[in-house]
């Protein structure tokens, strides 16, 4: 679901498509979920606008601030968590997240990667074809990247 604003129910968080001059997009697998994959998300601190914790977290979970900001998302992407993998620090408090999402063009080479630089969430990380993504990620989130692709797809064909 995409809306204008972020709706109350909804975590507010950002999303970053990182994409390599071959235009592959940066993924990463999740330390508590061996099999799901995912481009980097992360939540909005207090007082943080979406583009300032895109930055953020791309240093904390790729390790890196070697990126260009090309563009972001016209509307808040929204998806539901199943009830039985909410976090628990969310306390029942939200049934998903939305999301603003933003393309970057990444400038670095791969050393500039270090997915352990923070509190490291990503077990393993691997550039991608946007098409190999929906095998690999949680069926939840299905619907945001389609949304995504489909948002960002001039700079990935």
């Amino acid at each position: 679901m995409t809306t204008a604003i972020a709706p109350e129910e909804y975590r507010r968080n950002v999303g970053m498509m990182l994409i390599a001059p071959d235009r592959r997009v940066f993924v990463g697998c999740r330390i508590n979920q061996p099999d799901a994959w995912q481009m980097p998300q992360g939540g909005i601190d207090k007082g943080e606008t979406p583009v300032e914790a895109a930055c953020r977290e791309l240093h904390e979970e790729v390790g890196t601030t070697k990126a260009l900001l090309l563009r972001e998302s016209a509307g808040w992407i929204s998806y539901e968590v199943p009830e039985d993998r909410r976090p628990a620090y969310w306390k029942g408090r939200w049934r998903g997240q939305a999301q603003k999402w933003f393309a970057l063009a990444f400038t670095g080479t791969d050393a500039d990667i270090d997915i352990a630089a923070h509190d490291q969430e990503f077990a393993a990380w691997r550039w991608i074809a946007p098409a190999e993504l929906s095998g690999l990620i949680v069926p939840f989130k299905k619907a945001v990247y389609d949304a995504v692709f489909e948002e960002f797809a001039d700079l990935i064909s």
